[in-house]
């Protein structure tokens, strides 16, 4: 698959609420998923198995009211998408609305590596 095509997969398949489906269909096995600048617990998940456990520990702290997602912005074998969601923070009951862009690297027709910038929440 092109670029454009894995991007455009992606965000429809977000746009419905599913965040599944393109672990299954659009990753590498040895995908690299990066928060930030990677640091810190969870910075950095690696493979489906870390990405396995990034959503696990992702939906036992957070629970997600709404979240919307922008169309793909598309440069050769990259492409990035904003994300806004309306979570509440479990532990802490916090509820916030954040943004994030998720930057995303194809390489053999998979996604190879994804990084997500937002600015940390106070929890």
């Amino acid at each position: 698959m092109e670029t454009k095509e894995i991007a455009e997969k992606l965000v429809k398949w977000c746009q419905e609420g599913d965040f599944e489906t393109p672990y299954q269909h659009l990753y590498s096995p040895n995908v690299v998923s990066i928060e930030n600048d990677g640091k810190g617990e969870g910075g950095i998940a690696e493979g489906f198995e870390g990405l396995q456990k990034k959503g696990e520990w992702w939906k036992e702290n957070f629970e997600v009211h709404q979240t919307s997602v922008s169309e793909p912005i598309v440069a050769e074998n990259w492409f990035s998408v904003r994300f806004e969601m309306d979570t509440t923070h479990r532990p802490s009951g916090h509820r916030s609305t954040m943004s994030e862009i998720g930057v995303y690297q194809v390489k053999d027709g998979k996604i190879v590596k994804e990084q997500f910038f937002y600015d940390e929440a106070e929890q």
